[in-house]
């Protein structure tokens, strides 16, 4: 089997895993396998992938995504922090019945925003969303992606096993141009809360 061939055979096995788990096939997939390689490529998800499914049983999937926003914000990346951005808007839809104060496509436009700036934008809109216990734990996040502290505690020590998976992820999305697709969570896969949510932006623009 050539190389192409395995990174084709590679590819349709992750997107599919994907697909199982969110109910899409990444665009990401494809420049995930073509930098890292087949090989690494399976041996990167295999290590990764069921640290980040615990993360979300301990911390909670929203705890998580802000996290990942936050992290893939700090290191300039649109697409991860859309795919976690929008999980975290369907998550709030549906935990509390109403839209968050601001959409994943504007939270994605805030790549470029200075570290002081972004964890202020990240506080007033968690404030603003009735998330005040998330501050504390962005200005955690923000710290640890930028290199500032070290974890004090386990839930840290996951947190921080966040930032070195989606700085991976980020600098390949980043490098590759990807556009963002859909939300990276079990969640996307509700076609009723999609259907509500894109109702409830139409209405709110």
């Amino acid at each position: 089997m050539s190389r192409a061939e395995l990174e084709g055979l590679v590819t349709r096995l992750l997107e599919s895993m994907c697909r199982m788990m969110w109910g899409f096939a990444p665009r990401m997939i494809p420049h995930v396998v073509r930098n890292l390689g087949p090989g690494r490529s399976v041996t990167w998800f295999a290590a990764n992938m069921p640290r980040l499914l615990w993360t979300m049983q301990v911390l909670g999937p929203l705890r998580t995504h802000l996290a990942a926003v936050a992290i893939s914000l700090h290191n300039g990346c649109t697409y991860c922090a859309y795919g976690h951005a929008f999980a975290l808007e369907l998550i709030y839809l549906r935990d509390r019945g109403r839209l968050f104060p601001v959409d994943a496509r504007t939270l994605a436009g805030w790549h470029d925003v200075p570290v002081r700036e972004l964890g202020q934008r990240l506080r007033r809109v968690l404030q603003e969303a009735g998330l005040h216990a998330e501050t504390l734990w962005v200005d955690r996040t923000l710290a640890l992606a930028a290199d500032l502290t070290r974890p004090v505690d386990v839930d840290e020590a996951r947190i921080a096993h966040l930032v070195r998976m989606l700085g991976r992820m980020n600098q390949i999305a980043v490098e590759a141009g990807v556009e963002p697709d859909e939300a990276q969570n079990p969640i996307n896969k509700d076609r009723a809360l999609k259907e509500r949510y894109a109702e409830l932006r139409a209405v709110t623009g």
